[in-house]
């Protein structure tokens, strides 16, 4: 058992990191570029802002689903349980309340596909040119998982893919990883599946505000402090762990902004 769990371990914590450093990377050539504005200032001798004014962190909250039917949700919980199972090691998505983080992106602008381009011509893509399909996100999700259970009623003795065993679960999510399994109704699975797990990520490392990554559940399993205001003394202690319990954008119980 060691081996797998100190698999997984690595597998989430380098999906994390390799995630961070891609968007700092970004950000930071942008900087170079001049495409951001002026470079940083530094303030010396108070902060530059007044306390109390910020905007209060957006975030989520409710426990009822806005998007997924409860046929979606049965089909999201037992996909998800299976991306990242819950073990000894930390919890499994829909323990972190990934599904519910899903059902609330998927109904908003992310879903819509305020970021994406939807216009035609549709021509299947190279995968350096990201996401390429008519569907918006919500409707890429609609659609896949009333695919996927059209195929399993086919193959599977009409259940659900809910209904199925880990084990069938496990080979045909791997079946939609690898391309092998064609779904109907203009529905790629590997372009789903890769979308699926992305976002199931996504959930699991986000800040709690979103609506996944219960508890920080993900956050403390990996070691990760959250939102602390300032790291300038950790900078370069390097391999040293953090010995702050982790917080969120929002805080946490007994946090006083220090520890």
């Amino acid at each position: 058992m060691d081996k797998p769990v100190s698999g997984r371990r690595h597998f989430l914590i380098s999906t994390a990191v390799a995630a961070g450093a891609g968007v700092a990377g970004s950000l930071g050539a942008k900087v170079r570029d001049g495409e951001l504005g002026a470079p940083p200032r530094t303030y010396q001798g108070g902060v530059p802002w007044t306390e109390g004014l910020a905007d209060e962190p957006p975030g989520v909250s409710g426990t009822d689903f806005k998007f997924f039917t409860p046929a979606e949700r049965a089909f999201i919980e037992a996909a998800v349980s299976r991306l990242i199972p819950n073990d000894e090691l930390g919890p499994g998505a829909v323990e972190a309340n990934v599904p519910f983080f899903l059902d609330r992106q998927l109904a908003g602008p992310f879903g819509r596909g305020d970021h994406y381009y939807l216009g035609g011509p549709w021509p299947k893509g190279a995968p350096e040119q990201g996401y390429q399909s008519r569907f918006s996100p919500a409707q890429m999700y609609r659609a896949a998982i009333a695919a996927i259970d059209k195929y399993t009623h086919a193959n599977f003795n009409g259940a659900d893919f809910a209904k199925l065993s880990e084990d069938n679960r496990d080979k045909l999510l791997k079946g939609m990883e690898s391309g092998s399994i064609q779904l109907e109704d203009g529905v790629d699975a590997k372009t789903f599946f890769a979308m699926l797990l992305q976002n199931t990520k996504e959930g699991y490392f986000s800040d709690p505000i979103y609506g996944g990554n219960k508890d920080m559940g993900a956050w403390k399993m990996i070691g990760f402090p959250g939102a602390h205001y300032d790291y300038r003394e950790w900078v370069t202690r390097h391999g040293e762990p953090v010995p702050f319990p982790p917080v969120s954008f929002k805080g946490r119980a007994g946090w006083n902004g220090e520890s």
